[in-house]
């Protein structure tokens, strides 16, 4: 289990799983795995596709802990306090807007600007995969900063996701589902003795129903997902975090990539394909460098004392690029954005691949250097401080 906790693990299997899809959905075999995602499942309410089982279904389990982690980060953690916020804060609202406006302008007139979210997300698993296999010797602070940018992030792609992908939802389901988190989140306070099993069951059982009421409603069941994590008493909810997330590591971070991936390569020439394509290949890896580079170095002014300029410029500019790997929250952004439209949400996979490739690249290039650079300045430990690679409590891999 440890070895899929780990955070190069999870990244080589989302990019594994990724690869596999994309491969498999241009052989004989393609039309056989699409078929399969769009079957159904199930009768009556409870129909579902299998495709959305994964992007609706599996994956709020990711956002349940993403959504622990940002609880934790808010309360203990990195996020606390204002002057521990402001800095990444900045960063990340730049690290949004900045890739939004450009794919905006870059799609201007062309009916394909409701995409402009895509390039707006970072996929944490991705970005501290690649300083953990290339920082060696960086202080744990650049990993910090990361971290919480990346939290940040996602409690962004969190809100868009709620409020420009949600439309005429059924009231009466979330005032239910309302009711049965607001016993969920009761009854994880009582988690004590010999109690534990019998709540814990009925706590899933309320879990599934809230999911299942947040779906039905119209809203995106990932949401379900945050509302359950944020709701959840703090140490309850560390204890199942850490038992689901080898399972979100191992199996439903690679699956989605797997079924997000799953796409013919369309046959046409450059010329041929959609503004939204080069939209997300241009506005995620050099829309996030620029713009969290921006917020970054803005949000420096910010902080007082000796440790005001702690990461340099040069470490912001390598974190920027590491936040332009989109990946995971991109291609679930990507299917939201273009659902009614096959062809250009293709198109949009192989953008949000691509683009998260040339920003892997890029990272990884500008990370080892800051090492090599970080190394020879701080030939020891004590002084350079802990490698970026080790864990930090309670953050996350995914």
């Amino acid at each position: 289990m440890s070895l899929i906790r780990s955070e190069r693990t999870a990244a080589g299997l989302l990019l594994g799983a990724a690869a596999l899809g994309l491969i498999l959905a241009n052989t004989p075999a393609g039309p056989a795995l699409l078929d399969l995602q769009h079957s159904y499942i199930g009768a009556g309410l409870l129909k579902i596709s299998v495709g959305h089982v994964i992007s609706d279904g599996l994956l709020a389990v990711f956002f349940f802990i993403v959504a622990v982690e940002l609880k934790h980060e808010l309360v203990v953690g990195e996020l606390n306090s204002v002057q521990k916020a402001i800095h990444p804060a900045i960063a990340a609202v730049a690290g949004v807007i900045v890739p939004a406006g450009l794919y905006l302008v870059l799609t201007a007139g062309t009916g394909v600007q409701n995409g402009w979210p895509i390039p707006t997300a970072t996929d944490i698993a991705f970005a501290l995969g690649v300083l953990a296999v290339f920082g060696r010797g960086l202080p744990n602070r650049l990993r910090v900063f990361l971290l919480a940018l990346a939290v940040l992030d996602d409690l962004i792609a969190i809100l868009i996701i709620a409020v420009f992908f949600t439309e005429d939802p059924n009231l009466l389901e979330l005032l239910l589902a309302a009711v049965t988190l607001t016993l969920f989140g009761l009854l994880s306070r009582m988690l004590r003795g010999r109690m534990r099993w019998p709540l814990g069951v009925l706590m899933v059982l309320l879990a599934l129903l809230t999911w299942w009421l947040v779906y039905d409603s119209g809203v995106h069941a990932t949401i379900a997902g945050v509302a359950l994590g944020l709701v959840m008493a703090r140490q309850p909810a560390g204890r199942v975090t850490h038992v689901l997330e080898p399972w979100s590591n191992g199996l439903i971070l690679p699956l989605f990539a797997f079924s997000a991936a799953l796409v013919p390569i369309p046959k046409v020439s450059p010329s041929e394909l959609s503004p939204a394509f080069w939209g997300i290949l241009i506005a995620l890896p050099v829309g996030k460098l620029v713009g969290i580079t921006l917020g970054g170095w803005l949000g420096s002014f910010t902080r007082r004392g000796p440790d005001r300029n702690r990461i340099s410029l040069f470490g912001i500019v390598t974190v920027s690029a590491l936040g332009g790997i989109g990946f995971t929250v991109s291609l679930l952004m990507n299917e939201l954005a273009f659902a009614g439209s096959e062809t250009v949400r293709a198109e949009g996979t192989l953008a949000v691949l691509l683009g998260s490739a040339v920003a892997i690249v890029v990272s990884a290039f500008l990370v080892a250097a800051l090492a090599r650079r970080n190394r020879r300045l701080h030939p020891h430990p004590e002084h350079g401080g802990e490698p970026a690679a080790a864990k930090h409590g309670g953050a996350r891999t995914t």
